[in-house]
């Protein structure tokens, strides 16, 4: 019988929880300020062999909205505290290409991949959020495509500054005096459409040479995006045929840019309520609905649509509307959901609360793994986000309970075997250019290493 597929598995850390009243349960924790909270979130996970935590973020805060998109430390500061807590599980954060800098996010994720030995992630968006633009000096969000060929250019910048520094720069040679070696330092000197940065980075280059790259756009654009840079996929995909649709769609993508088809880890996020009993788990979501506030709930709804819909009435079918301008993929997927098990207005809120649009799976520990295997042996998915109703109860139960039956089932690490993220992920570290440039100036058989270790270099 072949080997199942090693499933990855990612914690989505909110300290007011992923419910929309995940917060108001009895035995809930909240803070997305309470950093012993999210220590402990960080312990558990490693303790459950979690390949990262991730942590969402955006740059403009939402009133009457999910609790967890209100409040929240900035993150590159929490993975700096959070390298200190932990030792193996990897550590990502959203940060836009919109609205920063590249050579600060270039010198802030540098700075964390050495601080943790090699464990950071990058999830690159554009931003979602037209509210954003204003806290930014400007007048209004950039379009679409615009966002999305800024973010282009500003991927090939910050990899440009990680690669300012060769390895073995740093040369230490106190005899001579000689701290670095000048030869091995390269100025950047971009100037593009919408950025002109000169370099080099005052920090050498990350150990993992560039901190995973992570995405979750949707659209075609997003895709192209994904296809040309990325190596780990968040999805929204709640039906399996359309998760491997998906799937199958972007190994074409990668394929097509000249990418390996298994070069991209796709993980969809999935929100486990988990029971002793079915009934147990399904008390536990009519505990949780009970306490939603309708009007964060369907806020919730508009921004995952991208289209204000208090106006409309909750006990029809949800309205026709034009494509989003922002969050696509959660837009398609629920349209395509309310469509599909013909849903009032009311009840995609509902269900939309229950996950920020995400896919909600219940039953007892076995269910639960039975649900993640089909995905993975099918070909659906690398793994999964990991988004619990609150914290950190749900969580704990999920590492205690749920991973252990994916352990003895072959389909998830019992131990980690690397330091870094990438090593968790088995994606290779990237060659500096210059080893690059270096190689294919050599003539076929130079530069090779037998098996017996002798140098054969010219």
């Amino acid at each position: 019988m072949p080997k199942p597929p090693e499933m990855h598995l990612g914690l989505m850390v909110f300290g007011a929880g992923n419910h929309v009243a995940g917060w108001r349960m009895p035995d809930a924790q909240f803070g997305s300020e309470n950093l012993p909270l999210l220590q402990h979130l960080a312990r558990t996970a490693e303790r459950g062999k979690f390949d990262f935590l991730f942590f969402a973020d955006a740059v403009n805060t939402g009133l009457n909205a999910h609790p967890a998109m209100m409040l929240r430390l900035e993150p590159l500061t929490l993975l700096a505290a959070l390298a200190m807590t932990t030792t193996h599980i990897g550590l990502a954060a959203t940060v836009s290409t919109t609205y920063t800098e590249p050579y600060n996010l270039a010198r802030a994720f540098a700075s964390i991949d050495h601080m943790s030995g090699g464990r950071a992630g990058w999830n690159v968006v554009t931003g979602s959020s037209p509210d954003a633009a204003a806290n930014f000096s400007r007048d209004k969000h950039p379009p679409h495509a615009e966002r999305y060929a800024m973010a282009a250019e500003y991927l090939t910048v910050v990899k440009g500054l990680w690669d300012s520094w060769e390895e073995g720069a740093v040369v230490g040679d106190k005899e001579r005096g000689i701290f670095v070696d000048p030869a091995k330092l390269h100025v950047l000197d971009h100037e593009g459409e919408f950025y002109k940065v000169k370099g080099p980075l005052n920090i050498t280059r990350p150990p993992q040479g560039y901190p995973v790259i992570m995405q979750a756009g949707a659209s075609d654009t997003g895709r192209d995006l994904a296809a040309t840079t990325a190596e780990v996929v968040f999805t929204v995909q709640q039906d399996l045929d359309e998760a491997i649709a998906f799937a199958n769609d972007l190994r074409d993508r990668c394929e097509a840019v000249g990418r390996p088809r298994d070069a991209i880890r796709i993980m969809p996020g999935v929100c486990p309520v988990i029971g002793k009993t079915v009934a147990e788990a399904k008390a536990r979501i009519a505990e949780l609905a009970s306490l939603a506030d309708p009007n964060a709930a369907l806020k919730v709804l508009s921004d995952r649509l991208g289209h204000d819909l208090s106006g409309f009435p909750l006990d029809e079918p949800l309205p026709e509307l034009p494509p989003s301008a922002m969050m696509q993929g959660h837009a398609t997927t629920l349209a395509s959901i309310a469509r599909r098990h013909g849903m009032t207005l009311r009840e995609l809120r509902d269900y939309t609360a229950a996950s920020s649009g995400h896919r909600v799976i219940y039953g007892t520990p076995d269910m639960i793994a039975d649900e993640l295997e089909e995905w993975v042996v099918k070909g659906a998915a690398h793994g999964f986000i990991i988004k619990p109703t609150h914290v950190p109860g749900p969580f704990e139960e999920f590492v205690d309970e749920v991973v252990p039956i994916l352990v003895r089932r072959g389909l998830f690490r019992k131990d980690y075997s690397g330091r870094t993220l990438r090593e968790h992920f088995g994606l290779a570290r990237p060659a500096h250019p210059s080893q690059a440039k270096a190689a294919a100036r050599l003539e076929p058989g130079q530069g090779v290493v037998p098996a017996s270790g002798a140098s054969r270099t010219a």
